[in-house]
């Protein structure tokens, strides 16, 4: 049942009571999750996902962006761009991320700060490495058993599960493999290190040469890496 934009407004006008706050807060998570599981939204995308009116939807992304946990873009339009101003899209801010568990960014940062001063850049990017190497031995069998024109959406499907809140969509050219979290998003802002490593193992999991086209830490709301058609084996050439 959609949530109706007249009974909260009521409530608040009568004085609300804390179930149904606690209530209203419960949607405006969802709201907030649907944003981070699917990627920078319009109002009437989360209205149909999440089975709300245009109004009730409008009054929680009020909220969230008052609470700074959302902001407002401008949906950005590939190919040809048709009359009038592009739809309003709305994506997490760096708060909002943080709101979904991103702890120990400030030690994590420390750290491999430490290890590029002590042994160099290149002592960040071997860590980087060694840490994406299990995510590879992981998902390379789930990636193998796949079909080669469902390997990006096998992966996607494998990154989901380990919160990464993946999916892979049809483009011209081939496939977009998205990500509309990372759990290390704030680091990789100084360390993009960790973003390559990333991208290496896609590239060898899917045999092709992918491309990153966003990133989270480069503040884009949501890591895009293009993947082109013709998958036609593990390694790249």
């Amino acid at each position: 049942m959609r949530e109706d934009a007249g009974g909260p407004g009521r409530a608040a006008a009568t004085g609300s009571n804390a179930p149904e706050n606690d209530a209203h807060a419960g949607t405006r998570n969802k709201v907030a999750r649907s944003i981070l599981v699917h990627g920078p939204s319009t109002a009437a995308d989360l209205a149909e996902r999440l089975d709300l009116t245009a109004a009730a939807v409008r009054r929680h992304l009020d909220a969230l962006l008052t609470e700074g946990v959302i902001e407002a873009r401008e949906q950005r339009v590939y190919g040809h761009r048709g009359r009038g101003r592009p739809a309003k899209v709305f994506a997490l801010t760096d708060a909002g991320r943080g709101s979904f568990h991103q702890e120990y960014d400030v030690l994590a940062a420390d750290a491999l700060h430490f290890l590029a001063e002590v042994a160099g850049e290149d002592a960040v990017m071997a860590f980087a490495r060694s840490r994406v190497a299990a995510l590879e031995t992981k998902y390379l069998p789930v990636v193998e058993k796949a079909p080669e024109d469902k390997r990006a959406e096998a992966l996607a499907e494998a990154l989901s599960a380990d919160g990464y809140a993946a999916n892979a969509r049809q483009t011209p050219g081939g496939e977009q493999l998205c990500q509309h979290h990372c759990p290390v998003a704030h680091v990789a802002e100084r360390f993009p290190q960790l973003c390559e490593a990333e991208t290496e193992v896609f590239a060898r999991l899917l045999g092709t040469h992918v491309q990153r086209l966003a990133t989270l830490a480069h503040g884009d709301g949501v890591c895009t890496t293009h993947v082109p058609k013709n998958v036609t084996g593990r390694n790249p050439a």
